[in-house]
């Protein structure tokens, strides 16, 4: 069995080096036969190993249209190229362990989700990983195309919209998915002393804002002066060991 993985790249926020590092990581950490599907405005510079197709279509307005909201778009019914079930994750992910069992775990569910860290227990998903079965959920994308700029201006970002509007969901295991700011670093003032650790159970980190992957590992956090107080990464090696090519 083939598993699918997808991302979508636009802009310059990203080079392609991140596609092709998350190749890498995919590749390094799954047993069975993969793909990785990029849905892309610009597909130089990605290896060739990626399946690149152009971004899905979608209307929004111009203010949204190269903001997370652009994301919607992969809820419609139908994707180049892909069909079935299939696992997203964003660019800013470093992957570190296993990924096979991120499609045999519930395999009932169609929608299966990392629990977002700074809303536990609200019933919010962080969707910088989850896994889907394509099309079956495109209620989310028929709704927001009926009022996207109703949409917007009634939820704080696109994954509070998916969350309150897809319906059932699960979510992983806690330690699978683990956010490097809000699970791993150490509290102020003691980031400036101590080295996020890597727990041995975590098989993808995300890196939701700032830092970036390779601005942790350098340790840089690119912030205003006043927020340098307390927005501190030390060098991070781990890191460097496992976002690469």
């Amino acid at each position: 069995m083939t598993q699918t993985f997808i991302c979508i790249r636009w802009g310059e926020l990203y080079g392609p080096d991140y596609v092709n590092k998350l190749y890498a990581m995919i590749a390094r950490n799954t047993a069975r036969p993969m793909r990785l599907v990029c849905y892309t405005d610009d597909a130089s510079g990605i290896r060739p190993e990626v399946e690149t197709f152009p971004l899905p279509p979608i209307d929004m307005p111009a203010s949204h249209m190269w903001k997370s909201w652009r994301k919607v778009s992969l809820w419609g019914p139908a994707l180049e190229g892909i069909s079935g079930r299939v696992l997203f994750t964003d660019l800013d992910v470093v992957i570190t362990g296993g990924l096979d069992a991120f499609f045999d775990f519930a395999p009932e569910a169609d929608f299966v989700v990392a629990e977002n860290w700074t809303q536990m227990g609200q019933g919010v998903g962080n969707t910088s990983v989850y896994r889907f079965d394509v099309g079956s959920k495109a209620h989310i994308y028929d709704a927001f195309r009926n009022d996207p700029e109703g949409t917007i201006a009634g939820y704080d970002n696109s994954q509070t919209y998916i969350s309150r509007t897809i319906g059932e969901r699960r979510y992983w295991p806690a330690p699978w998915c683990v956010s490097f700011k809000h699970s791993l670093m150490p509290r102020w003032p003691f980031n400036f002393v101590r080295t996020p650790a890597l727990p041995a159970d975590a098989r993808i980190i995300c890196f939701t804002g700032r830092p970036n992957p390779d601005e942790a590992r350098d340790g840089h956090w690119p912030t205003t002066p006043m927020k340098r107080l307390y927005k501190h990464v030390r060098p991070t090696p781990w890191i460097a060991e496992h976002w690469r090519e």
